[in-house]
């Protein structure tokens, strides 16, 4: 009886001593610069995965009151290439595909023909910068709707005039405050902040944030990922 008692103590007390050891197991394997990487991408993988999960299609990102916003000259222009890829504005169009009925070419009038949005929400930048800005578009939502987009797909992808792409689950992009964005702070784009058309989505980080839209397809499947979460940024990366 008494070796029984022993041995169930020594196994508890093996138990927590493993757990213990299971944090300076997981360092001195980061030590290894073989296993660096590939440790890495695990846990990011698993971050993503527990985000989207907790992700929550009805809750919103905060808004602000127009006092509260950074004024238009000091919202910071951030690209990865260039400032102004030299859209053609007058003879742009986006083009759609992948499973929607209405694939094609559309037109910023027919974007802005759908009901407008305007609101006061924060851009976080990985960089670590953040600031309050003023966005008017229409919602991502009911422009796939209007192309009538089968949003049992997986994900939403998006191409820009400076080679730059993106992609989004669907609940993101189904997100009431998820826009196609044609105006800040009641102005139409600059060339410099995406225009003639981005996306705008406060419960995502900057990167996600896309410029100069011309192509968006609704697929099951993706070809890639994002411009940085090819180079191995998060995927998910919520607020």
């Amino acid at each position: 009886m008494n070796s029984l008692v022993d041995n169930r103590k020594f196994k508890s007390i093996n138990r927590r001593e493993l757990l213990k050891l299971a944090p300076v197991v997981a360092l001195g394997a980061f030590a290894i610069p073989k296993l660096q990487k590939p440790l890495l991408k695990i846990g990011l993988g698993f971050s993503d995965w527990a985000s989207s999960k907790l992700f929550r299609s009805g809750h919103l990102a905060p808004t602000f009151a127009d006092s509260e916003l950074t004024p238009f000259s000091k919202f910071p222009i951030n690209d990865y290439d260039v400032d102004d890829p030299q859209v053609d504005v007058d003879r742009w169009t986006l083009t759609v595909s992948g499973a929607v009925q209405k694939p094609g070419e559309y037109t910023l009038a027919q974007i802005q023909a759908l009901p407008q949005v305007r609101q006061n929400t924060r851009h976080v930048c990985v960089e670590g910068w953040d600031v309050i800005g003023r966005f008017g578009g229409v919602r991502l939502s009911d422009f796939l709707k209007m192309i009538g987009a089968d949003t049992t797909a997986r994900f939403v992808t998006v191409e820009c005039a400076d080679d730059y792409y993106e992609s989004l689950d669907m609940a993101t992009a189904m997100h009431p405050q998820s826009l196609l964005c044609y105006e800040m702070y009641d102005e139409p784009l600059t060339r410099q902040h995406g225009a003639p058309l981005r996306l705008t989505l406060p419960t995502k980080i900057g990167y996600k944030q896309a410029k100069y839209l011309t192509d968006l397809k609704v697929t099951h499947v993706l070809e890639k990922v994002g411009y940085w979460e090819d180079q191995g940024y998060s995927y998910f990366y919520g607020l």
